[in-house]
């Protein structure tokens, strides 16, 4: 009666194929990532050779090497029309953009009508709120607003407005405008109208500011100011003003419009606002301004 080894009866892993090694029935090896089991004892015959082997598992489809494709820290890869490609790191602040079907992918400046600049609130020492050097030939207006305005001591006094030549206030007596407005009282509506005529400075209206220990820190004024073309040589520099609040001592409200012009065509390089009488922004008024393309 034949004699049965009960522990040949199973696969015998033997590793990776080596050329030297004799290989018996039932050995199993790896060869370029598939693995073979043998079926005819031999030594120095391929696992690709059927006489000897038969396969028992194939290599998959390797998955590509993107070390060799991305080289640099921001890097991105995409398919382009051939197979995968390497988009570069683009310049601070670019988006990725499509092209649409059948085009690549590519890094652009993000356009807009209308831009944030600047953004800053005050911390209740300053005795001015100046805006300059941001006037550039990308927007054709500017729009700065002002929210939260009130001033720290019990000095009566309203927002003066003067632009800015080559980073220093225009001072001379070449601002002239026209404003209108209405105030509420608890017992009566009334209407009002000024301006300037050669004056150093733009005046919104004759409401004196809200003061913190006048009325608290709670009643303030707001204001939104249109800068048209302020870069523009061939004509005299205007500006627009909508707003208002509360006055001083909180005994009523008021609006105001206002359009004014000074008697320069130089260039602007900014805005300056302040208290007419004196007297330092209390913390926590905010300024926005905004660039707009036409």
């Amino acid at each position: 009666m034949a004699t049965v080894n009960l522990g040949s009866i199973k696969f015998n892993w033997q590793g990776a194929y080596a050329g030297g090694t004799a290989y018996a029935v039932d050995d199993v090896v790896s060869y370029n990532g598939s693995s073979y089991i043998c079926k005819l004892a031999s030594t120095g015959n391929l696992p690709t050779n059927n006489t000897y082997w038969d396969q028992m598992s194939s290599a998959g489809t390797n998955g590509t090497d993107l070390t060799t494709t991305l080289t640099t820290q921001g890097d991105i890869v995409y398919r382009d029309a051939s197979g995968l490609a390497r988009l570069g790191a683009g310049t601070a602040g670019q988006v990725l953009q499509s092209g649409g079907t059948g085009a690549n992918v590519s890094w652009g400046t993000v356009s807009s009508d209308f831009v944030k600049l600047a953004d800053t609130t005050t911390t209740g020492s300053e005795s001015s709120i100046i805006i300059d050097g941001y006037f550039t030939s990308d927007y054709d207006f500017y729009k700065v607003f002002l929210s939260n305005l009130c001033i720290n001591a019990d000095t009566q006094g309203h927002i003066g407005i003067r632009y800015r030549i080559s980073n220093a206030n225009f001072t001379a007596t070449g601002y002239y405008s026209s404003n209108d407005g209405t105030y509420k009282t608890s017992s009566a509506t009334n209407n009002w109208n000024g301006g300037e005529w050669q004056n150093d400075k733009w005046g919104l209206g004759g409401w004196n500011m809200p003061t913190v220990n006048a009325s608290g820190r709670y009643r303030t004024v707001n204001f939104e100011v249109t800068i048209p073309s302020p870069l523009d040589t061939n004509t005299y520099k205007n500006i627009q003003v909508h707003g208002g609040g509360w006055e001083r001592a909180a005994n009523y409200t008021y609006n105001i419009n206002q359009i004014g012009s000074i008697s320069t065509q130089d260039a602007l390089s900014g805005i300056t606002f302040y208290n007419v009488s004196g007297g330092t922004f209390a913390s926590g008024c905010r300024i926005v301004l905004y660039g707009m393309k036409s």
